[in-house]
C-alpha cells in the first residue's frame, strides 16, 4: 500500500477525490432491513445526518430512495462527505448492485462511490465485473467500490478496474470462514497485494475493532450495525442480561 492516492482515481470529479476524503477515517453505513420500523429514507437521511455530526468522513446508503434523500438533505445542508451507495436486489448470491442496471441507478441516485458485488460468481445479467464497470464509467463520473469475499475476489476487481476494495462479503461466500470480528488476516492480504484503497467492511462491532483494523492498513473503516441498528444492539444488551 502505498502514500499516494491510486492512480484510478486521476482526473475524477469532483474534487477532492472522494477516497482520498475517507482515508484514515470512519465511514458510517446507514441501513435498515425490510419491515423493520427504521425502514423508512427520511429515516435514514436523519440517521446519516447524525452521523455526520458525530465525525462520519462518509456515508454509505442503500437503495436508491434513500440515496436521493441523503444526497438531497447533504446538498442543502452543504455536506460533502462522500456518499457511497448501493442497492441490494434480492437475498442470495450476488445481490449487492448485482447488475449493470442497478450500478447505473444507484450513480445516477447521487452516490458518489457505488459499491457493487466484487466476487467472482456469476452476475444475474451475465455480464463480467470488468464490463459492468466499464458500462459505468460509460454513464457516469461514480467511482467503484468492490465488496469482496476473498484475495482472489480482490485481484480479480482490480483487474477489472475498480477504484477500491472491501472485506464486505468476507465470510458470506463460503471462500473464508465468518469471523466474530472483521476479518483481519483477509484485510492484511488485501493491503500487501492490492494497491487500491481497502475498505475494512463487516463485523466492525466496537471502537476497539475499528482501531485495529485501521492500524491494519485499512484506507478507511465501515461500521453499520454497531452504530445505525438499535435492534442489534438491543439485542445485544437483551442476551447480555439474560445470560
Amino acid at each position: 500500500m502505498t502514500d499516494r492516492p491510486p492512480t484510478s482515481l486521476a482526473g475524477t470529479d469532483p474534487s477532492p477525490d472522494p477516497l482520498v476524503a475517507l482515508r484514515g477515517g470512519l465511514v458510517v453505513s446507514c441501513q435498515a432491513y425490510p419491515g423493520e420500523a427504521m425502514r423508512d429514507p427520511r429515516t435514514m437521511t436523519q440517521v446519516a445526518l447524525a452521523a455526520v455530526e458525530g465525525g462520519a468522513v462518509g456515508i454509505r446508503v442503500q437503495g436508491i430512495e434513500d440515496i436521493e434523500h441523503v444526497t438531497r438533505a447533504f446538498a442543502e445542508a452543504g455536506i460533502t462527505v462522500p456518499v457511497t451507495g448501493l442497492w441490494k436486489d434480492g437475498a442470495d448470491g450476488v445481490f449487492i448492485t448485482p447488475t449493470l442496471r442497478h450500478a447505473v441507478a444507484v450513480a445516477r441516485a447521487g452516490a458518489t462511490i457505488v459499491a457493487i458485488d466484487g466476487t467472482r460468481r456469476p452476475r444475474p445479467d451475465g455480464l463480467s465485473l470488468a464490463a459492468t464497470v466499464a458500462g459505468l464509467r460509460e454513464h457516469t463520473s461514480a467511482l467503484v467500490m468492490a465488496d469482496c469475499g476473498s484475495l482472489d475476489d480482490a485481484l480479480a476487481a482490480r483487474d477489472a478496474g475498480v477504484d477500491a476494495v472491501g472485506t464486505t462479503l468476507s465470510g458470506y461466500t463460503g471462500e473464508r470462514p465468518r469471523t466474530q470480528g472483521p476479518d483481519l488476516e483477509l484485510l492484511a492480504q488485501l493491503v500487501e497485494r492490492i494497491d487500491l484503497p481497502v475498505i475494512a467492511e463487516g463485523r466492525v462491532h466496537s471502537p476497539a475493532q475499528a482501531r485495529t483494523a485501521l492500524d491494519a492498513g485499512a484506507w478507511a473503516v465501515v461500521v453499520g450495525t454497531a452504530i445505525t441498528h438499535p435492534t442489534t444492539i438491543t439485542g445485544w444488551f437483551v442476551d447480555a442480561l439474560s445470560a
